[in-house]
C-alpha cells in the first residue's frame, strides 16, 4: 500500500471501487461466531464472498483456518498464506483432482465434495495412485436447490460411502439450504434449517448405521446459520456472504442495510431532469447484473443509493445500468424528492448481492465511519 493511497479520502478515489466497512464487517463477523458458539458448533467460514487474504485473517479461528473455498484457484492462494484445512464445497470433477492432491502433498488438508459413484470412484483411484487418501464429503441435497444425494436414496449413499472409505477418503457428508435464499420469514427460514440439519444428521446416521465413519456432518447457508433453532448432530457450520451481507440478505430478514458493509463508491456524471435521472460511472460492471431482490417483497432493482458516508437516501436506487453508466431514479410511487447532487458528487450504492459485485474489483478500499480517510487497501483475487 503506498502512502498515497493511505493518505487518501473516500472523496478522492477514482470511482467506480469498492468500500468495505471494516466496522460493520467486524459486527457481522462477531455476530455469527457468537451464535455458534452457544450452539458450541464449530463455525467453517466461507471465502467465496470476499477472496482477499486480509479478510480471511480476519473471519477465520485462527490462521490456519478452518475456512471453505469455491475454487480451486481460493484453495491456492489461501494456502499460500497459510491457510490449511479448507474445504472445496463444490462437487469436483477428475481433471481438477491433480490440482487437489498438488494442494495436500504441500500439507493442505483440502476435502472435497462428490454426489455419484463415478466422482467418488474417480476421487478414490487418484487417491490410490498417489498413495493416500483424498478425504471427500458426500453431498445431500437438503432441498432440491442444486446437487447432491436425496436423503431417501441409502442405497446410492452407501454405495458412495463405501468406495470412498475402501480408498481412505470418507470424511462425512455436507448440505447446503441453498433454498433458503427464497424464503418468506424468519419462521421459514428456521424451519429451512431444521430440515437441513435433519438431512444431513440421518444421512450421518445411515452410514455410521452400516459399520462407516462419519466424522463430519457439515450444513450451512448464511440464513439458515443466522436462524437455526437446533444443530444437534452437525459437527460444523459453513456460511459466507455474511462477512459483509447484501441487499437479498435484508430482504430475507436476515440483516438490515445497516449491517451491509460493502458497497460500490459511484460519482454523478450528469443529470436528466425531464426524466428524474441521475447519471453515474457505475454501470453493470461494476455492480453486476444480479437482480437477487427482485423476487422478494421489495425489489432494490440493481441497488440502494446512500450518500458519501453510507446514509440510505429514501426510495433512491440504481434503477438501470449500461456497461459503464448507471441510472438513478425514485421508486416508483414514491413521494420523495431527488436528492440535490450536483455534478462530480460521490455516492455509495448497496448492492443486491455482494459475491457478484465484489467479484467485479481488484481490491477493498477499507474505510470506518466517521473517518475521512481510508485505512486500508485490501486486495483481492479471482479467477478459477
Amino acid at each position: 500500500m503506498t502512502p498515497a493511497t493511505l493518505a487518501a479520502t473516500v472523496d478522492s478515489l477514482e470511482t467506480p471501487c469498492l468500500l468495505l466497512d471494516e466496522t460493520r464487517m467486524t459486527r457481522n463477523i462477531q455476530r455469527l461466531a457468537t451464535l455458534m458458539a452457544k450452539h458450541g458448533v464449530r463455525l467453517r467460514p466461507h471465502l467465496k464472498t470476499p477472496k482477499s487474504i486480509e479478510v480471511a485473517r480476519r473471519v477465520m479461528s485462527g490462521p490456519h483456518g478452518p475456512a471453505a473455498v469455491s475454487t480451486l484457484q481460493e484453495a491456492e492462494q489461501f494456502a499460500a498464506a497459510g491457510v490449511t484445512d479448507l474445504l472445496y464445497a463444490v462437487g469436483v470433477s477428475p481433471g481438477k483432482l491433480p490440482r487437489v492432491l498438488a494442494l495436500r502433498q504441500r500439507g493442505v488438508d483440502l476435502t472435497v465434495v462428490v454426489d455419484s459413484l463415478d466422482a467418488a470412484r474417480a476421487v478414490a483411484a487418484q487417491a490410490q495412485t498417489s498413495g493416500g487418501g483424498i478425504p471427500a464429503l458426500i453431498e445431500i441435497d437438503c432441498d432440491g436447490h442444486r446437487a447432491g444425494v436425496q436423503p431417501g436414496n441409502a442405497e446410492q449413499l452407501l454405495a458412495i460411502a463405501r468406495v470412498l472409505h475402501a480408498a481412505d477418503s470418507l470424511r462425512g457428508v455436507m448440505t447446503h439450504a441453498g433454498e433458503s435464499y427464497g424464503c418468506r420469514s424468519v419462521d421459514a427460514i428456521a424451519d429451512m434449517a431444521e430440515q437441513e440439519r435433519a438431512a444431513a444428521v440421518g444421512c450421518a446416521q445411515t452410514i455410521r448405521a452400516a459399520g462407516l465413519p462419519c466424522p463430519v456432518v457439515s450444513v450451512g447457508s448464511t440464513p439458515t446459520a443466522h436462524f437455526a433453532r437446533n444443530l444437534d448432530g452437525v459437527t460444523e457450520v459453513r456460511a459466507g456472504v455474511y462477512v459483509f451481507f447484501d441487499l437479498v440478505m435484508a430482504g430475507l430478514g436476515v440483516c438490515s442495510m445497516d449491517d451491509i458493509a460493502a458497497s460500490v463508491l459511484t460519482t454523478v456524471i450528469g443529470h436528466q431532469p425531464d426524466k428524474g435521472w441521475i447519471l453515474v460511472d457505475a454501470g453493470w460492471m461494476a455492480m453486476s447484473r444480479d437482480r437477487g431482490t427482485a423476487k422478494q417483497a421489495v425489489d432494490q432493482l440493481y441497488g440502494v443509493v446512500c450518500d458519501v458516508k453510507g446514509n440510505v437516501y429514501p426510495d433512491l436506487l440504481l434503477a438501470e445500468t449500461n456497461q459503464e453508466q448507471g441510472i438513478i431514479k425514485l421508486r416508483a410511487g414514491s413521494t420523495a424528492r431527488l436528492p440535490d447532487v450536483p455534478l462530480g458528487t460521490k455516492l455509495r450504492i448497496l448492492p443486491n448481492h455482494a459475491c457478484a459485485t465484489c467479484a467485479q474489483h481488484e481490491a477493498y478500499e477499507v474505510v470506518r465511519p466517521g473517518e475521512p480517510g481510508v485505512v486500508a487497501h485490501w486486495e483481492r483475487f479471482r479467477g478459477w
